[in-house]
């Protein structure tokens, strides 16, 4: 019985159930080193060593929500980016490489000084809180319409001592009057006639309003281009994600509603147009 309780024997046999059920088999290892604080080496140590009776059980729940199509991170609460845990609910997307692709561009594409930076549609806090603990002397706001993600997005930022301000409201609402150097978004882009190439994930348990938007996924982009110049300081900078069909969309419609504007689309790593840099 040890044999088929240690680490490895259990590791492969979480495998072949994702497989089984048509999940990425990946999601196994993930919730077996996510345990335990371990990386994948130190599991390695492990592997001939028996998995205690109370951790596979709650391993092997774990393993059947995954296998039932829920991510694994909303499983274990939490999910990493830009080398931080922040704990994700149902109310917020899970953080993804590209976002840290996205606050990557902005670190490299703005001082270190003291500036004011807006963080729209905030989710789970990761663009703000992470900015903050990267730039601590900036003073940041975060702007969310769900009074649920802000509540998880204040938990983060509190967890990882990183004083942010955050206020409930639609798009600029909350900060009516206020003037930013920088304001980022990763608003809802995705075009309902795509719900037939999403992940089944994704529709079934991430929240609908932070992901769809009208007009082809483009709403959000109308409303920013319009307003932008009210809440951006001159000279001031906007950074966003977008969907990966619409870079020359995105890029026509800022460049029209802001001639003055120096518009750029930048390619994710795997070479789709994901981010788009305004800057005034």
């Amino acid at each position: 019985m040890a044999n088929q309780r240690n680490y490895l024997a259990v590791l492969r046999q979480g495998q072949a159930q994702l497989t089984a059920a048509d999940q990425d088999p990946s999601a196994a290892q993930y919730l077996l080193t996510a345990a335990y604080g371990w990386t994948f080496t130190q599991l390695v140590m492990h592997y001939r060593e028996s998995m205690p009776e109370t951790d596979y059980q709650t391993y092997q729940q774990q393993l059947s929500r995954v296998a039932n199509g829920e991510p694994a991170q909303y499983v274990l609460g939490w999910a990493n980016f830009y080398g931080r845990d922040f704990q994700v609910t149902s109310a917020t997307l899970i953080p993804r490489q590209e976002t840290e692709e996205l606050v990557g561009w902005i670190l490299a594409a703005t001082t270190t000084a003291p500036i004011r930076v807006l963080d729209v549609g905030t989710g789970s806090g990761a663009i703000a809180v992470t900015l903050k603990a990267e730039r601590p002397d900036w003073t940041v706001t975060a702007s969310d319409i769900s009074a649920a993600a802000i509540t998880v997005a204040q938990a983060n930022a509190q967890a990882l001592a990183a004083p942010v301000t955050f206020v409930t409201g639609d798009l600029f609402a909350p900060v009516a009057g206020q003037h930013f150097d920088v304001i980022v978004s990763n608003p809802p882009y995705i075009d309902r006639s795509e719900t037939t190439v999403m992940d089944e994930s994704v529709k079934r348990y991430e929240p609908d309003q932070a992901l769809f938007a009208a007009n082809h996924g483009l709403a959000f982009y109308q409303r920013f281009a319009t307003e932008l110049a009210t809440y951006l300081r001159p000279g001031g900078q906007f950074f966003a994600e977008i969907g990966y069909r619409q870079g020359a969309a995105v890029k026509a419609l800022f460049t029209a509603a802001l001639p003055a504007a120096t518009v750029t689309i930048r390619a994710d790593i795997n070479g789709h147009d994901r981010m788009v840099h305004v800057q005034l």
